[in-house]
């Protein structure tokens, strides 16, 4: 019995021991991360690269261009990118004084366009030649864009084409009807402004052209909409003066209307 006593208290011992040696191992590790702190200041954690390179890419601003590249690229990811930085000149002009909205115009790019209209681009500042987004828009028959700059942006009228004309002028001497339409409904362009060479867009629809059906149709829409039928261009001739020149019996016939 008494052998029996000596060997269960031999084996608490021992199980004594090795919890006080555990203890100590924890304990030692404490002072260890305690003295690191001490000496540092603090203890490192390494964040994850992928986090770190995250980080670092929100940080960088656009550079001066790159606005202009990714419109000529037709990027519109890295367009909506630029778009992001308030600061950035959204308005910037390439060697040829075309802005990213002109460019986007230039390239009959609609969802670039709206962006850049949304963003606050000047559809009014004009390019070397006197270009600007509202004029080449409607000139060159981008209807969707137009449409979009008339309900989404205030076109200055007063400012023409380097043949001093409107934009309805070109739109109806280029035969784009669309354009023609959407320029009357909204009412604001002059229907009776005449360009350097005093031509209105009744007499540029007339005189410039073949008579074919397209251009029946525009001189039909602008008499609609009252365009004055005698006002008469540098050489003193009316549209319908040159209706009967050409022999447009057609548009004759709406004309003596």
């Amino acid at each position: 019995m008494k052998y029996f006593i000596g060997i269960m208290i031999s084996s608490l011992l021992v199980v004594a021991g090795c919890s006080n040696d555990t203890d100590k191992v924890e304990q030692n590790e404490k002072i260890e991360k305690t003295e690191a702190v001490e000496k540092t200041g603090s203890v490192e954690v390494k964040e994850p690269v992928e986090k770190i390179e995250t980080k670092e890419k929100s940080t960088m601003k656009s550079q001066p261009g790159d606005l202009i590249k990714a419109v000529e690229n037709n990027d519109v990811t890295s367009v909506r990118e630029v778009l992001e930085d308030q600061s950035y000149s959204i308005d910037e002009t390439n060697k040829k004084g075309e802005t990213p909205l002109l460019i986007a115009v230039h390239g009959n790019h609609p969802i670039m366009s709206k962006l850049l209209i949304d963003a606050g681009a000047d559809i009014n500042k004009q390019d070397t030649i006197s270009d600007s987004p509202y004029l080449f828009a409607g000139a060159e028959g981008r209807a969707e864009i137009l449409q979009y700059m008339i309900e989404n942006a205030k076109p200055n009228q007063k400012i023409v084409n380097r043949y001093g004309g409107n934009t309805l002028i070109p739109a109806a001497e280029k035969g784009h009807l669309n354009n023609v339409k959407i320029l009357l409904a909204d009412g604001s362009v002059d229907i009776n402004h005449q360009n350097n060479f005093g031509y209105t867009a009744l007499i540029e629809a007339v005189a410039l052209n073949d008579g074919s059906k397209v251009y029946q149709q525009i001189v039909q829409e602008l008499v609609d909409h009252h365009a004055d039928k005698a006002l008469r261009d540098q050489s003193g001739k009316t549209a319908l003066d040159y209706a009967q020149e050409k022999g447009f019996t057609k548009i004759i016939a709406i004309l003596e209307k």
